[in-house]
């Protein structure tokens, strides 16, 4: 089994920053892409950031402009830079690869964005 371990939630203030970091317990070079989830309360599981192997990045509408994933291979490592966070930011964020049909998931961190 693939082991994803997230780490570097917290509780920040609003217009605060964070940064996500997910390891991987193998090589990412083998993953098509990695990314990060976000599930609120009441609401279901929605993206925020993806970068696939050809490091082409994908984003939420809502985290454009605020959030950045970076991928360092060296280090089996994805991160995820959060910026000028909101309210609406506060989730239990999870990291995820994908191998051609397969999909393997950290146990999440908790982000909570309060004033």
């Amino acid at each position: 089994q693939v082991q994803l371990v997230e780490s570097g939630g917290g509780l920040v203030q609003p217009g605060g920053s964070l940064r996500l970091s997910c390891v991987a317990s193998r090589s990412i070079f083998s993953f098509d892409a990695m990314g990060w989830y976000r599930q609120a309360p009441g609401k279901q599981r929605e993206l925020v950031a993806t970068i696939t192997s050809a490091a082409f990045r994908n984003y939420a509408d809502s985290v454009k402009g605020r959030f950045t994933i970076v991928r360092e291979n060296d280090k089996n490592t994805v991160y995820l830079q959060m910026d000028t966070l909101k309210l609406e930011d506060t989730a239990v964020y999870y990291c995820n690869a994908r191998r051609m049909t397969r999909e393997y998931w950290g146990q999440g961190t908790q982000v909570t964005v309060s004033s």
